[in-house]
């Protein structure tokens, strides 16, 4: 079993609901707090939890990966196209994890699909909000698939979008949405991005 992503609560105090903007200096720094109440503290947590995120997927730690969400959660795939234009239509989406679950299961037990080796580059994080309990980011990344003769190749490029909720000793994904920079996929979607 992977250890927890995080073990400290968020650094802000319930009542301090803050965007992005907020915690940032008329220079545009970073304010850094006393206290360890400051944005370092959440953007850390942020990056252990997406450095878990792809490294239980390209090590095929499927239930694992699981794991990092809350029972209550989204998870989605769409084209950026769609979500310019306000569309919801998305190549992917599971409402709760109970439905990623099944997902998983399929995956593992009735899914055919072509074998390969998944590989995610995700760039560093960007924080977009700070509310109670919970933190918004993005992030950019990159999925590449190697076959069983070796080939390597671009599969997916993107941007994570989502919110991290802090639960009673860790943060959890309370949302995912990933958008995909083009809407053709040149295989089929059987693994997570």
């Amino acid at each position: 079993r992977h250890p927890p992503v995080c073990h400290r609560p968020l650094s802000r105090p319930p009542a301090a609901d803050r965007t992005y903007a907020e915690d940032r200096g008329s220079d545009g720094a970073a304010r850094h707090r006393a206290g360890g109440c400051g944005a370092v503290s959440d953007y850390i947590a942020v990056l252990a939890l997406l450095a878990e995120y792809g490294g239980r997927l390209d090590a095929g730690a499927y239930d694992d990966w699981l794991g990092l969400f809350a029972a209550e959660c989204l998870y989605s795939v769409m084209p950026r196209e769609n979500d310019a234009q306000g569309l919801p239509i998305a190549l992917i989406s599971c409402t709760k994890r109970a439905a990623l679950e099944d997902r998983i299961l399929a995956l593992q037990q009735a899914n055919k699909y072509n074998i390969h080796t998944d590989r995610h580059l995700i760039g560093l994080p960007r924080v977009t909000g700070i509310a109670s309990g919970s933190v918004a980011y993005e992030a950019s990344f990159t999925v590449h698939q190697t076959d069983q003769e070796g080939d390597t190749r671009l599969f997916a490029t993107g941007l994570y979008r989502g919110r991290l909720l802090q639960t009673e000793h860790t943060l959890k994904i309370a949302a995912v949405t990933v958008l995909l920079d083009t809407f053709a996929v040149p295989s089929l979607l059987a693994t997570p991005l």
